[in-house]
Order: C-alpha cells, then sequence, then structure tokens
C-alpha cells in the first residue's frame, strides 16, 4: 500500500522494515551475534543500502539487489529481534529522518507515527486479523517465488507482534492521533482509495 501510495502522490517512500531486514541479513552474513548490540549499531549506522534503485520497492544491500531476501521468514525473524535492540534503533532513527525531503514523505513502519515522525501531517495505522495478514503475506511469498508455509507465517506473525508490542523500546502500537484502519475485509484497491482520501483532506486543510 505505502509503494503506491508514494507512487500516486509522488513522495519519497521509506520502507522502515527493509531497514531493519536488511541489517539482520548483514549482520547474518558477516557472522555477527546479535547479542553484541555495539556492533549492531555500528553496522546499522553504516549500511550501504539503497532504495527503488531497479523498481519502486526494490531494496539493495552493498550493491546487491536483496529484495526477495530480507521478504523471506528468517529476514522477518532477524528484523524483530533488531527492533529490539536499543543501539541499533537510535542508529537508524538518524537515518530515517533522512528520507524527509520535499515534495513529501510516504514512511511505512511499526513506530513512524509514534517515534519517528511524531510531527507528521497524517497518520493511518493499517491493521487487520492475524489470519488474514498471514494469508496476505503468503500470496505475496509465493507469487515472488519463495516457498512458504501458511501455518508457520501465522505463528511466526503471531510471535513477533507479542515480542514487539511488549519490547519497552518503540512498542508497536498506534499513535494517539493516528487514523486506524482495519483492512480485514477490504481489497487493496479499497484500502488505496480510503488512505488517499484521508491523505487528501489532510493536506488541504494544512495548506490553507
Amino acid at each position: 500500500v505505502a509503494v503506491r501510495i508514494a507512487e500516486e502522490l509522488g513522495f519519497t517512500l521509506l520502507d522502515s522494515g527493509a531497514l531493519y531486514r536488511s541489517v539482520g541479513i548483514a549482520a547474518l552474513r558477516g557472522e555477527i551475534d546479535l547479542r553484541d548490540h555495539q556492533q549492531i549499531a555500528e553496522l546499522a549506522r553504516h549500511l550501504n543500502i539503497e532504495f527503488g534503485v531497479s523498481s519502486p520497492d526494490s531494496v539493495w544491500l552493498d550493491g546487491e539487489d536483496v529484495s526477495l531476501e530480507i521478504r523471506t521468514d528468517i529476514g522477518s525473524e532477524l528484523a524483530s529481534q533488531i527492533g529490539a535492540i536499543p543501539a541499533a534503533r537510535e542508529a537508524l532513527y538518524e537515518r530515517q529522518l533522512a528520507f524527509r525531503k520535499a515534495p513529501g514523505l510516504v514512511a511505512d513502519g511499526r513506530d513512524m507515527g509514534t517515534v519517528v515522525f511524531q510531527d507528521a501531517i497524517i497518520k493511518i495505522y493499517l491493521t487487520a486479523r492475524p489470519e488474514e495478514r498471514a494469508q496476505r503475506r503468503y500470496k505475496q511469498l509465493i507469487d515472488k517465488g519463495i516457498d512458504a508455509s501458511l501455518a508457520d507465517l501465522l505463528r511466526d506473525l503471531k510471535e513477533r507482534d507479542a515480542r514487539d508490542s511488549e519490547r519497552p523500546i518503540s512498542p508497536l502500537k498506534p499513535a494517539k492521533d493516528a487514523v486506524v484502519l482495519d483492512t480485514t475485509d477490504l481489497q487493496i484497491d479499497q484500502v488505496m482509495e480510503q488512505v488517499l482520501d484521508l491523505v487528501t483532506v489532510r493536506l488541504v486543510s494544512w495548506r490553507s
């Protein structure tokens, strides 16, 4: 959704989850112990990562397209573990702020509205039942040729949600001023329409 919204508005896109996933994959490749928080933070601070090189949602790490690799189950698990490291979150915080530039930014991530961009013009918290989210994730992976198990995806999603919601630093929750949109029974075009309507109204109000 964020990719399409950014394209529609002509805004820059920040996929913060891709940052955390990329740090995790880089740590795995470099055989860095995730318990070494200082080394993980240094890795996050100096990571060579680029977005949108070959397509709007592509992610490149050290000159290599890792768009598929970071979306695997291991990529998701590593991202959640990296996200629980305060030093890593601090290192990535400044990098995320740098994405804000004219004419605007669509920031996609679990703490975008509560921590990174607390002054955002509009905050939208998309949610859905775990079963529906797992089904969507399963379809995404299968469509990209990545083998996946729906049961495993659902279990991992619930575990990750619990861990992210309970962590002391930047817990998963909607911002107090966010619009919460349950997308369980909506198709992506319907979600797009509702989000664009919300953004358009808020932008008109903000500019007037």
